[in-house]
Order: structure tokens, then sequence, then C-alpha cells
């Protein structure tokens, strides 16, 4: 009889090599974390209070926003307009949208370095970030206004963790408890609640607290934040990673509770979203969603038996 062949010391060492790269290229994805909610879901009930995120279904699938050539980023919803607002950060604008994503009004943006980021806060005042400067300004809009400078804005800096293009990407806020969030991108990724800004009684003094929560966001199995979404009536938040190509809604605990992917054949996708910036939700609980440069998306939730 044949001996055996033993395997040669190199092929072993090129598999120990082989799996330790598969390893950290999983942790480096959150792979892992991921696939043990998956595996979790399956045998656990999905909460009453869950936004169930994974039911919901693509109506408008990649649209381009005519007359918007350059890049958008983020994206909000004013309840009382009724319709979508995001900016540009290459030449800096407001824009406008209707709901179907069309262009309503574009406000140009004078002095806000590198906008990334616009929340609605209350009728007619949104706060946008500067990503790179981590400024948040509060600014306000009427009818006419055709233009906004930052130099005429209350404004503030954080200041914490400056690493160079990975700042501010994300705002949402609640109303209720008067928090504003603020995503950062990554390197950490981060997301921090601000208390006192922006102000709204200038006859009153005011202090600004800044709280982040480490154990929540080191339970976001995903690699990066685009954008953020407030929920007023479960209190729950909305995050959008686009390298994860992932919406994550987290509880008021910070528990991660329902997923959706917005990669092509998920949701109902024929493509896969190429660069997810900015998510909105309405007072009927539609989802809004733009991707770089210019394309507009809707989700709306599926009817269940």
């Amino acid at each position: 009889m044949r001996r055996l062949a033993r395997p040669k010391p190199l092929v072993i060492l090129l598999s120990v090599i082989a799996l330790i790269a598969l390893i950290a290229i999983g942790q480096y994805m959150r792979l892992f974390e991921r696939a043990w909610f998956n595996l979790h879901t399956l045998w656990q009930t999905q909460s009453s209070e869950s936004i169930a995120l994974d039911q919901y279904r693509v109506e408008i699938e990649a649209r381009v926003i005519e007359g918007l050539d350059d890049d958008v980023s983020a994206l909000t919803f004013d309840p009382v307009r009724k319709s979508l607002f995001t900016v540009t950060n290459k030449n800096a604008e407001l824009v406008e949208l209707s709901l179907e994503g069309k262009i309503l009004r574009r406000i140009a943006l004078i002095g806000f370095g590198d906008p990334e980021a616009v929340e609605f806060i209350s009728a007619d005042t949104y706060v946008i970030t500067d990503e790179r400067q981590q400024r948040l300004i509060k600014i306000h809009l009427e009818k006419d206004t055709t233009f906004l400078d930052a130099a005429d804005a209350e404004q503030m800096t954080l200041g914490v963790h400056m690493s160079g293009n990975k700042g501010f990407e994300g705002l949402a806020y609640d109303s209720v408890g008067k928090r504003l969030f603020v995503a950062k991108e990554r390197d950490p990724m981060l997301i921090y609640e601000v208390h006192g800004f922006p102000h709204f009684n200038p006859e009153k003094s005011y202090a600004v607290h800044v709280i982040n929560n480490p154990k929540r966001d080191a339970g976001m199995f995903v690699r990066d934040l685009s954008s953020l979404q407030y929920d007023e009536r479960s209190g729950h938040l909305l995050a959008l990673s686009d390298e994860s190509r992932l919406i994550l809604e987290l509880d008021v605990d910070g528990r991660p509770l329902s997923t959706m992917s917005i990669s092509g054949g998920r949701q109902g996708l024929k493509k896969t979203v190429p660069q997810a910036e900015g998510i909105a939700m309405d007072d009927d609980g539609t989802l809004y969603l733009v991707s770089e440069p210019n394309l507009f998306y809707v989700f709306k939730k599926t009817t269940q038996p």
C-alpha cells in the first residue's frame, strides 16, 4: 500500500495565512456580528415596537434628480412644507426636493465649508454640518431666501476626534427630548447626542452638553455611517451605512432591532444603491434615500396580512 502523502509545510503555512486573512476581513467588514444578528432574528419574534425595516420595498429606484449635477449629501423631511431637503458640497447649495425627487428650490450656501448633512429642527429652522471643521450651523429659511451666509448664523464647533475627511456625515433630531444626533463617519465611528444646540430662546442663557454612548456604537455592525434618521413615534434611530449597504434600526437602548439591505436583489432593488448618502422618513413612515451623484429612491412598507 502507498503511504498517504503528508501535507507539505508550505501548503500548511499558506492555508493558515489564508484562514487568518479571512478572519481579519470578516472582522473588518463586521460580518460575524451581522451574521449573528441575522441568525438571532430567525428564532426570536420581532418586537411589535420595531419599525421592521425588512418589510420595506422600493417604489422609486435610482431616479435621476434632473437639473442637479453635483453630489448630493444627506436628506431630511420637512413636515411643514411636506418636502425634502438635501445639500451639495462641491458647489455648496441647500436644495428642496418634492417627495417624487424633483427640484423645487435651490439656495446658495456661502462660507459653509464642506456641507455634508442637513436636518429639520422646526418650522423654517434647520441645522447644516460642515464636515471638515466639525461645525454645526443653525439656519433660518424664509420664502424669499436665495442664499445663506454662515457668518450670519448661530454655530458651534465640537472639535472631537478630528481626522481629515472622516467627520460629521449625518444628523437626526429628537424634537421631544431636544437632542441633536450627530454621526461621525468612521475612524472612529460614533454617534454624539448634543443637548442645548440649536438654542431657541436668545433671552435665556444656555449650556451645551455632548454625550456619546460607546456601548451602542460598538454594537452597530456596520463599517461606516452616512446618515441618520430619528423616528419620533418609536423613539428609534435609523443609521445608514454606505460601505455595508445597510440601514440599521436601533432601539432606545441602542440595540439593533431590524435591518434593511440596499444591495441589488433585496427589497425589490434591481441594482445596488451605488453610494448612499442620505435617508429621511416622512409622517407616514415612507423612507426616502439619495445616492451620489444625484439618484433618488423611495421605499414603502408592504401591507402585512
